[in-house]
């Protein structure tokens, strides 16, 4: 099929595989693990860190001006998220001593995709699939925010990084449009979309298994 083609199809799927990332678990008082918004953005800050590096990684290879302009924007996106995230934080009296978010090492996402070598997989893991999953993940925090009585971090959220998630999105649609070209470009597509939302789903479910977290913010 052609690329515009391939993309809608791809959309379509996406919207029904990104169901499996809502939380079992609904927000409710009896609802079991720490939901308090300073955890939650303790996790985000890693996100946010890695985020911002892959995209920095991939700059120098990326195959054209355009997409090595877009990974720039987007690095400095994620960061300025980082930033924001943190003064949020020391706002909420967590002053962040002794913290590192990457202390433990670098998540299995970014593991995934600092894997990937090819344009088409890079975009269609990171921009076009990654950043949607945080699309979904960070309207199901703003809820949580908004229902916790966390007025600012929802606003945060709801008017600064949930629009630049999307638009780096909106960044990933435009690239797999001019990179799907051909059935070799689609398969190599189709196989890093899939494998990101399968690793997004393995890091959920671990996160809540191990320190019960659930409703945490994307990247």
């Amino acid at each position: 099929m052609n690329a515009e083609a391939f993309v809608a199809e791809l959309i379509r799927e996406n919207d029904q595989l990104l169901a499996r990332l809502a939380p079992a678990a609904t927000l409710t008082n009896e609802v079991a693990g720490d939901l308090a918004p300073v955890k939650l953005l303790r996790a985000a800050l890693k996100n946010e860190i890695e985020a911002s590096e892959i995209a920095a990684r991939w700059l120098p290879t990326a195959g054209s001006v355009s997409l090595k302009l877009a990974l720039a924007r987007q690095a400095g996106d994620e960061a300025k998220h980082y930033a924001l995230i943190e003064t949020r934080l020391r706002e909420l009296d967590d002053n962040l001593i002794g913290f590192n978010p990457l202390a433990t090492g670098y998540s299995p996402m970014f593991q995934y995709l600092a894997s990937l070598s090819t344009d088409i997989e890079r975009v269609a893991a990171g921009q076009f699939t990654r950043e949607a999953i945080a699309v979904v993940k960070n309207r199901q925090f703003i809820e949580l925010c908004e229902r916790a009585g966390d007025a600012a971090t929802a606003r945060l959220y709801r008017d600064v990084i949930e629009p630049d998630e999307r638009f780096h999105h909106e960044m990933g649609v435009k690239f797999l449009r001019e990179l799907a070209t051909d059935a070799e470009a689609q398969a190599l597509a189709r196989a890093a979309r899939l494998r990101t939302i399968e690793v997004a789903e393995e890091l959920q479910n671990l996160a809540f298994a191990r320190a019960k977290i659930h409703h945490a913010p994307g990247c």
